[in-house]
């Protein structure tokens, strides 16, 4: 099977290509800005037209989207998860024989939800701000588009590679200050909301399953489970050794600083510069309803949190 992948670059797209590269059935074919991308292309900046003739050169049968921003101005969150997503559904219709797509979303679609239930693909997406309004934007577009489509709407994704940037990333790098000046303490953002934390190989997994399935529509990709994001970093915290303490940072931040609030814990394709330090995230309870993954793409989550923190921790102890 012929596959275009986009987004080959971020965070989620390296682990897609490092599985789909491996099945020997698939015919993998890299679209993006960067050198080493087999075909270059700025989606936010190219037209359609030029998009779908190299549709026509590569003829894919699936092509898969974890190209997009997660922090940034307003306008550079629309034109990567918006305007590029409208660029990319109408050079497919404009192909002559229009490929299958499967585009990332994010759980930050969905904004605040009730506190204590996982919340399922029917849910109304209410967004807290410009990023998640961006991917919502972008969801809606593919789900328009009248294409043979699905959105894997993923929750908050954790595992190697990690960006500097997100909550663990930081953690990781500041645990490893502390060891090297025998600090006794890291300090943090808060870290009382509840998360459902997925592994980034778990869900290239979930991109390969969608890809040849023939499910349609959103599909919730996580674990099904809520963890403190407390909880979570004291795994990290574990696997470090640190012997010292966590100091949380409660802080009250205004709307439009919460752009760079909700990618802290999520895993989309780092494309601009993140804000300086992390912000508290205004979305207290995040929990997937994983049942249309387990009944239409046979998947579900297989890699436990302490796993994927402690492979965090490896590569950032391991770093030069």
């Amino acid at each position: 099977m012929r596959v275009l992948l986009l987004g080959a670059g971020g965070y989620i797209g390296r682990r897609v290509a490092d599985r789909l590269l491996v099945d020997r059935d698939l015919q993998v074919t890299v679209l993006g800005r960067r050198d080493s991308a087999d075909i270059r292309f700025d989606l936010a900046a190219g037209s359609p037209g030029a998009l779908a003739r190299f549709l026509d050169a590569v003829a894919p049968q699936v092509v898969v989207n974890c190209a997009g921003a997660t922090y940034g101005t307003s306008r550079a969150l629309v034109r990567a998860n918006a305007l590029a997503v409208a660029t990319v559904c109408e050079a497919i219709r404009r192909s002559r024989e229009p490929a299958r797509l499967v585009h990332i979303g994010s759980a930050a679609e969905y904004g605040s939800v009730p506190v204590g239930a996982p919340v399922a693909e029917s849910a109304e997406p209410r967004p807290v701000g410009p990023y998640g309004v961006s991917k919502l934007a972008g969801t809606e577009l593919v789900l328009s588009s009248g294409l043979d489509a699905a959105v894997l709407r993923v929750f908050d994704v954790v595992g190697p590679g990690t960006p500097a940037a997100s909550l663990f990333g930081r953690l990781a790098e500041g645990l490893r200050r502390a060891l090297e000046q025998q600090e006794s303490q890291v300090r943090m953002p808060d870290l009382s909301p509840f998360r459902d934390f997925v592994d980034v190989r778990d869900v290239a997994h979930a991109v390969l399953a969608a890809a040849v399935s023939a499910a349609t529509g959103v599909i919730n990709i996580g674990s099904g489970h809520a963890v403190r994001a407390r909880e979570a970093a004291e795994l990290l915290v574990r696997a470090a050794g640190f012997e010292g303490a966590l100091s949380e940072e409660i802080r009250t931040v205004a709307l439009p600083a919460q752009a760079a609030a909700e990618p802290l814990l999520s895993g989309a394709a780092v494309l601009a510069p993140p804000e300086p330090r992390p912000v508290v995230e205004p979305v207290p309870w995040r929990q997937a309803d994983v049942r249309t993954a387990r009944e239409r793409l046979g998947w579900r989550a297989q890699t436990p949190l302490e796993e994927s923190l402690g492979d965090v921790w490896l590569e950032t102890a391991c770093r030069v």
